[in-house]
């Protein structure tokens, strides 16, 4: 089992930032990327940001020089700093993570999601 844990969500002024956590739990053998992704009300979901293994990150054109993706290997927690939010921001935010897990000499592959944390923006 590999769950995910997402925090750090809530109301936010137009211009404020919040920090988004993620923590990952479970029979792991690695982790490949972590990332987030949102999805508006009535709006397919889209990619917000991601991190690979190597430190290649991939952002939204929407959220590049706002927001910055890191991870803490040590604690399988991935992050995302949102700053100069904007109201077009509003969405449930996911967390995602791919890897492996291995059973009975088997590897796996693993693609958990979070349950979502809310983000609004409004003044």
């Amino acid at each position: 089992q590999v769950q995910l844990v997402e925090s750090g969500g809530g109301l936010v002024q137009p211009g404020g930032s919040l920090r988004l956590s993620c923590t990952a739990s479970g029979s792991i053998l690695r982790i490949n990327l972590m990332g987030w992704y949102r999805q508006a009300p009535g709006k397919e979901r889209e990619l917000v940001a991601t991190l690979t293994n190597d430190d290649s990150a991939v952002y939204a054109d929407s959220v590049k020089s706002r927001f910055t993706i890191t991870r803490d290997n040590a604690k399988n927690t991935v992050f995302l700093q949102m700053n100069s939010l904007k109201p077009e921001d509003t969405a449930v935010y996911y967390c995602n993570i791919r890897g492996a897990r291995q059973a009975w000499s088997v590897t796996i592959p693993i693609d958990s999601w979070g349950q979502g944390t809310q983000v609004t923006v409004s003044s």
